[in-house]
């Protein structure tokens, strides 16, 4: 790719990905120090890390004051969505990292696992700045490839099957995407989003809806959205909970602002709005039902990000229709990554626990982990004062604004089943009886890292929550 491009903004120049550079020297380094590190001072690699994403977050945040654009023949956008999912990728990455310490500490692979966040993170970034599908493919196995092998690097019989359900369906997503890819490039005569319409005059809209349907196949996948979905509930469950905390959040960041980009960019003839509704309503349907009957926390939260695809695909479906639709997702998945790395960082503070009733006194004997648990669970399901509370009802009203309030009902109808799995979890960890002991058999001794991190993220989320008047006037803007 060439030089600076217009497209119909400012040209940036080859600062524009900025961000994205720091993530990958940052991922480059941090396995480079790894590798001449003791294992004993393996925090050096984090601290390097942690370096990288908060000069990513940084960059992202100067950029975001800036005239939106694009870069590098257009090939790139640089606009509020790009900065907004940059910092949330950069935020939730460094979370996960600070949660897994005490899980990572001393391992063998621990730089390794660093290594493969930030270069899944910087392919998450490049997902949510894509204008034209090369790139898109690229930022996607940028994302995926090393998605498999933290899935994998637990170890055990569990998640070798999960990380080999991951490679196989990823691979499967990649193939169709490339087919879509193949297909709308063929048929345009381009592979940069602003002439996919243009070039489309003439073109049969069955091979622009096979193309487009193909390359939302794969971010379908790494959103967790139906129909690609089957991988998230095995690998949240057979992975660690770092593994698990970051699969289920940054690669959804990136992918659901790529797919609203690209439903955004190809042809409105072809009626994309019924679809991707459809899809919405099925991932958010079986999300919601097959979490009802789970009793391990890790794979309730891997059918709940199933659902939660399903909610943050109901703006994609009015992408074009209604100036509500990018708003309403930014402020969503902002709100949904905290609330779901709150709930992940109580797993990853008690990891032995791993059925729902094992949480049974957490909120006696800990009252401000139960709080941190009890704002991530409700706040996944979008109760006040939360940030998703906020984001369904942007959700909603985009949905509705667009023409489609089939679709807002069928929001609130799935938000108010969702509430009973989540209760199965909450009941527990506030049911009363007698105080378990911070000591002793069977106490409650949460890791210090996991247990920090739980009660910043519930704290961002309510933050977030109470701010979101002021979040959705700037995102609109």
């Amino acid at each position: 790719m060439g030089g600076d491009g217009g497209g119909g903004g400012t040209g940036h120049g080859t600062l524009a990905l900025l961000p994205e550079v720091c993530l990958l020297a940052g991922a480059l380094v941090t396995l480079l120090t790894g590798s001449f590190l003791p294992r004993t001072r393996q925090w050096v690699a984090r601290l390097i890390a942690l370096g990288a994403l908060l000069a990513a977050a940084g960059t992202a945040a100067v950029a975001l004051g800036g005239a939106p654009g694009t870069a590098f023949d257009a090939s790139a956008t640089v606009d509020t969505a790009t900065g907004v999912a940059r910092i949330a990728v950069a935020a939730a990455t460094a979370l996960v990292i600070l949660l897994g310490s005490d899980e990572l500490a001393g391992d063998r692979r621990e730089s390794e696992t660093y290594a493969l966040l930030l270069l899944s993170a910087t392919g998450a970034a490049l997902l949510a700045g894509a204008s034209d599908l090369l790139v898109l493919v690229v930022a996607f196995l940028l994302t995926g490839i090393p998605l498999y092998a933290v899935v994998g690097l637990a170890r055990t019989p569990r998640a070798a099957e999960a990380a080999l359900k991951t490679y196989l369906l990823g691979a499967l997503a990649g193939i169709v995407m490339l087919l879509g890819v193949t297909v709308l490039s063929g048929v345009t005569g381009t592979t940069g989003y602003g002439g996919l319409g243009a070039g489309a005059g003439g073109a049969a809209d069955v091979l622009i809806a096979v193309g487009g349907v193909a390359v939302l196949t794969g971010l379908l996948f790494e959103a967790g959205a139906v129909p690609v979905h089957f991988w998230v509930p095995d690998a949240a469950q057979g992975t660690g909970p770092t593994a698990a905390a970051f699969l289920t959040t940054v690669p959804k960041i990136g992918a659901l602002v790529a797919a609203f980009r690209l439903v955004d960019a190809l042809p409105g003839a072809v009626g994309w709005s019924s679809p991707v509704a459809a899809l919405a309503v099925a991932s958010m349907t079986l999300g919601n039902l097959a979490a009802y009957r789970q009793t391990d926390p890790q794979r309730l939260l891997g059918w709940s990000t199933v659902s939660q695809a399903g909610y943050l695909l109901v703006p994609v479906a009015v992408a074009g229709r209604t100036d509500l639709a990018l708003p309403a997702l930014l402020l969503h998945l902002v709100g949904y990554a905290a609330a779901n790395l709150a709930a992940f960082a109580v797993v990853a503070a008690f990891p032995a626990r791993r059925r729902l009733e094992g949480y049974r006194g957490l909120a006696a004997a800990h009252p401000w982990l139960g709080g941190s648990l009890l704002v991530g669970l409700l706040g996944l399901v979008g109760t006040p004062p939360t940030a998703v509370f906020v984001g369904k009802l942007a959700v909603a009203a985009a949905a509705w604004s667009g023409g489609l309030a089939w679709l807002a009902v069928a929001v609130l109808v799935n938000t108010l089943a969702s509430l009973y799995y989540y209760l199965r979890w909450i009941g527990p960890a506030f049911a009363a009886g007698e105080p378990v002991s911070r000591s002793g058999p069977g106490a409650f001794s949460p890791r210090p890292w996991a247990a920090g991190v739980a009660v910043a993220a519930a704290v961002a989320g309510i933050a977030l929550g109470a701010g979101a008047g002021w979040a959705w006037a700037g995102t609109s803007g």
